[in-house]
């Protein structure tokens, strides 16, 4: 018989790091570099089984960049960058939006712990 040892019931450091840099980058004005940090969010929580309450955050995180990202590929902007197409309101509307979805996934890796 081999000894199983179990592995810790927390969520990953990597997809926590990265729910915290989104709204950093976002009001850093590195906007379309913050696709980096969601990725990471999204691909980590959608395979760990024990990240499925972060399911929803992780969704919050997503949409909160892909609209401004929408609007600023498919409509009449001609700005140069996705910073500079999003106005100050909604550049806190997603700032806010990256901040709740890091304190989500911050406060379920506390619960696991």
């Amino acid at each position: 018989m081999t000894a199983t040892t179990s592995r810790p019931t927390r969520s990953s450091r990597a997809v926590l790091i990265a729910a915290w840099a989104f709204p950093v980058m976002v009001v850093g004005q590195f906007g379309l570099l913050g696709g980096i940090p969601v990725v990471i969010v999204l691909a980590g929580t959608l395979r760990d089984p024990r990240l499925r309450p972060a399911r929803w955050w992780t969704a919050l995180l997503t949409t909160a960049y892909v609209v401004p990202l929408a609007f600023w590929l498919l409509g009449p902007s001609d700005a140069p960058s996705l910073s500079k197409s999003m106005s100050p309101v909604v550049t806190a509307i997603v700032a806010a939006a990256g901040a709740a979805a890091a304190i989500g996934h911050h406060v379920l890796r506390r619960r696991q712990a």
